[in-house]
């Protein structure tokens, strides 16, 4: 959701770092579209006034007139003011204390609070016993649902008593969850179309009995700044110590990830990337401030490929490689393994230097859909022909192409990439190395894209 507001402030950063040096003049002008950037991102006007004051504060002091590159010394003071506006200093989850520990979730009607209840749940369930409850009797199916999510990731739900009322259920999952010997309990609630006396009542109630460690408000990140003011009601009527935003794959501006904490006074937690149940992650400061910036992610990229790619099968592979051997089925493994990773242009934002290209890339043609026509295409082929491409000549083309629902050329083309890397491999079998690999990689003719852009793919 950030690329709009990268792209805007990656115009202004080439501006400033171009020149060797900056006078007022120019600090004036790139904080003006900083400004213009920001709000037009759906940040909030007093957020935008703040951040502006003091970044030009400090790109006006002493260092900047001393330093040797005054361009990327701003870049650096844009990042840091935006590292402390998002919230520097803030941990993750307070549940040291005594089981269990009580999560409360709330917020509107629609904004992802049943999802985001489950996926906190696999995520704290790796190392903790959790318990998911729903108190919201109002939503048709919603308490099955969140006991269908629960069996998906392997869970624990609360068992549903009908008719029970959202006091009750709360009182009855603190007694199982004792009783259960779980570590921590996840609360449900229900939500409304709009914040009203009903759902802070009941949700006040619900606090006092259970006295949650963590009460965290879920909003939509396509909400804009409305969020904003949704969480600053929640939290003075309810008291929340933290922040789920949800949708941020959407193509919402990005303010809300911007304004919420200085607006609503508590810290973003995590971000939900996405609808299914692993797709949410923590949120770090630095590492958001970086990706607005176009300074890529390494390490949620790294953590991501740790956590979601086969260890065994990606061994199994580089030794396969190290021997110099390659097939269209260790292909169709790389595709995958890329896939589990998220969207091609999500890790491509998340590499330094390259998001700055995201829109480049997918421009000519590469992308989640080419990675799929390509699955699609290896997955048309027999055994055999996977594991001896050369024997795919003229009819074999033909078929695969009309049971993958592609052109001929389409097929020609996966075999030709193929190929290409199947070269690569046997290369550093024979003896050539990575020394070897990088040669074949700066002359591969896979194509540059446009641009300028040096970095070559195999799909």
């Amino acid at each position: 959701m950030f690329d709009s507001l990268t792209d805007k402030l990656s115009g202004v950063f080439a501006k400033i770092t171009s020149r060797g040096v900056l006078n007022d003049k120019d600090i004036d002008d790139a904080m003006r579209e900083i400004r213009v950037a920001l709000l037009e991102a759906d940040v909030a006007l007093p957020v935008v006034k703040d951040f502006v004051a003091r970044v030009k504060e400090e790109a006006r002091g002493e260092k900047l007139v001393r330093s040797i590159q005054p361009g990327q010394l701003v870049v650096k003071i844009v990042h840091d003011e935006l590292v402390k506006l998002l919230g520097a200093e803030d941990g993750g989850l307070n549940l040291n204390v005594v089981p269990p520990a009580v999560i409360l979730m709330a917020g509107l009607q629609g904004s992802g609070k049943t999802t985001s209840s489950a996926k906190l749940a696999k995520m704290l369930g790796r190392n903790r016993k959790v318990l998911l409850a729903s108190l919201d009797v109002y939503r048709p199916a919603a308490q099955e649902q969140l006991e269908q999510l629960a069996g998906q990731i392997g869970g624990h739900s609360l068992p549903i008593v009908k008719g029970e009322k959202p006091l009750a259920i709360a009182r009855r999952a603190l007694e199982a969850a004792k009783k259960g010997g779980f570590d921590v309990l996840i609360l449900d609630s229900a939500g409304r179309l709009h914040i009203d006396d009903a759902l802070m009542e009941e949700l006040q109630a619900v606090k006092e009995l259970a006295k949650p460690a963590e009460t965290l408000l879920v909003a939509d990140a396509m909400m804009g700044q409305d969020a904003c003011n949704v969480a600053r009601e929640f939290n003075e009527k309810l008291g929340i110590t933290g922040i789920v935003l949800t949708r941020i794959d959407g193509s919402s501006r990005a303010g809300a990830a911007l304004s919420m904490r200085m607006i609503a006074g508590v810290p973003v937690k995590y971000l939900g990337t996405g609808e299914k149940t692993d797709e949410m992650e923590e949120f770090h400061a630095d590492r958001i401030a970086g990706r607005i910036l176009g300074q890529g992610d390494v390490v949620s990229l790294v953590e991501r490929a740790i956590e979601k790619v086969d260890r065994e099968e990606a061994d199994k592979m580089a030794a396969r490689m190290l021997k110099g051997k390659f097939d269209l089925e260790d292909l169709l493994s790389q595709l995958r393994q890329i896939q589990k990773l998220g969207s091609l242009g999500g890790i491509v934002g998340m590499l330094p230097g390259l998001s700055k290209f995201k829109n480049q890339i997918a421009d000519a043609g590469i992308g989640d859909a080419l990675i799929k026509k390509q699955e699609a295409i290896i997955l048309s082929m027999t055994a055999n022909e996977r594991k001896n491409p050369e024997i795919i000549k003229a009819s074999r083309k033909k078929r695969i192409a009309a049971g993958s629902g592609v052109e001929v050329h389409d097929v020609n083309k996966l075999l030709k990439q193929y190929e290409q890397m199947a070269s690569m491999m046997k290369k550093m079998g024979r003896g050539g190395g990575i020394g070897g690999l990088a040669k074949m990689m700066k002359n591969a003719p896979f194509g540059k894209f446009p641009g300028g852009m040096g970095n070559r793919f195999p799909f």
